[in-house]
């Protein structure tokens, strides 16, 4: 359990700080554990501003003391690591790249969104495209009339190899749940029913990240590869209908479903409440 800094038993920074040479953060759910001096690394940025330039008691803690964050918890790390000593080592498959950007304006680290800003492209992915400076080159190589034909030619080779075309390939996506619901005496069914704790998304990982964008859950199985498939996404609501409002959109439709069922007392007495457990899977398709 995260205590006060008076607690913590670890000595404060520079003698000066009140803030103790070890803290714990609660950034979007997830739970880190760094140095004070990390969190400082780069002057001006907002955490710099945070934990240098305020005290303890105007920062905003969870139920367990710790410092929160709202933001991404998991694209965190990699802040993180920047800071530990101003580098930036990435997965060789992260199409993540944008949001990772976006955290880094966020966090006002302003060089390591430089860093991430030339490399992305608006669908989230490494851009394999020609930037405009060496169109321009090409244009003033061939003249007038020959460099609008070498832009046409560049436009259509960086097009062919986009990855957003790649994303709308024919495939399938499993949706599972599962819920639970109550019948009372009388056969009266109560409030809880179709409880849906949480919606698992199987398939290809690219895919996945097509159709769900921000809402998919990675965390069980970051960095995945994007061809590869996988099993362990869920998503970060519980409404089935929108899951499906968001497979109908980019052209997918159901295909299959399957579903089976058990039964239980809430107590020994048969006249009690059943509570009905249930697994149930949607597959979609886009042809």
């Amino acid at each position: 359990m995260a205590l006060a800094d008076t607690e913590r038993g670890v000595s404060n920074c520079g003698g000066d700080s009140p803030f103790s040479e070890i803290i714990e953060l609660n950034v979007g759910g997830q739970v880190y554990v760094t140095r004070h001096k990390t969190l400082i690394a780069v002057p001006d940025s907002l955490l710099w501003t945070m934990f240098s330039k305020k005290s303890p008691k105007e920062l905003a803690r969870d139920s367990k003391g710790r410092f929160f964050l709202d933001r991404d918890g998991f694209l965190f790390r990699y802040i993180l690591d920047y800071l530990r000593d101003l580098n930036l080592v990435l997965p060789d498959y992260f199409p993540e790249k944008s949001r990772l950007q976006r955290e880094a304006d966020f966090f006002q680290l302003r060089d390591l969104a430089k860093r991430l800003s030339p490399r992305v492209s608006k669908d989230n992915s490494i851009s394999e495209e020609i930037s405009q400076s060496d169109t321009e080159e090409g244009a003033q190589q061939c003249g007038s009339s020959g460099g609008m034909e070498t832009l046409r030619a560049m436009s259509v080779s960086g097009a062919m190899r986009s990855p957003s075309l790649d994303s709308r390939k024919s495939g399938y996506i499993t949706i599972g749940y599962r819920g639970s619901y109550t019948i009372g005496r009388d056969i009266q069914t109560d409030a809880k029913f179709r409880r849906v704790a949480r919606i698992t998304v199987c398939g290809k990982t690219s895919l996945a990240k097509e159709v769900f964008g921000d809402t998919l859950n990675e965390s069980r199985d970051p960095d995945r590869p994007p061809e590869r498939y996988t099993s362990r996404y869920y998503l970060k609501y519980n409404f089935l209908e929108q899951a499906f409002d968001k497979l109908t959109e980019v052209g997918f439709h159901m295909v299959a479903c399957s579903s089976t069922g058990t039964c239980a007392y809430t107590s020994n007495d048969p006249n009690e409440d059943k509570i009905w457990t249930s697994y149930t899977e949607y597959v979609f398709c886009r042809d």
